[in-house]
């Protein structure tokens, strides 16, 4: 199978809370919307809100969205008010990772590589 994109779909309880909970408190930027739906851009994939849900997320999934400075932008959306689940802190296995909760109770991983963690070194023999 060839993949040319891939995206996430939410189906939000409350679409507007939503809608401006990832564009006005996270400031992603919109790549399309639709009747019914905005799509915004998540690094190399994308993040779909269209539809409506009765119920929030299952608590088995979890948006992970890399960031330069995992401090710095905690600290912004703890001033905005975000929900917090867990502070910043570096994990066994070496990146600094935050846990916020969009307004349906999506869990949301703020994740910082460090310049020497083994995602970013490139450990190719010369």
């Amino acid at each position: 199978m060839e993949i040319l994109n891939s995206r996430m779909i939410l189906r939000p309880r409350d679409p507007q809370r939503s809608l401006e909970f990832y564009r006005d408190v996270l400031g992603l930027a919109i790549y399309r919307e639709f009747p019914g739906g905005t799509v915004f851009f998540l690094g190399q994939g994308f993040l779909e809100l269209s539809g409506r849900a009765d119920e929030g997320p299952s608590p088995d999934q979890a948006l992970w969205l890399q960031v330069r400075d995992v401090r710095a932008e905690f600290g912004q959306l703890r001033e905005r008010g975000v929900a917090v689940l867990a502070e910043p802190e570096v994990k066994p296995w070496g990146l600094h990772e935050a846990w916020i909760v969009d307004p349906d109770g999506m869990h949301i991983a703020l994740v910082e590589i460090p310049a020497d963690h083994p995602l970013r070194v490139d450990v190719r023999q010369h």
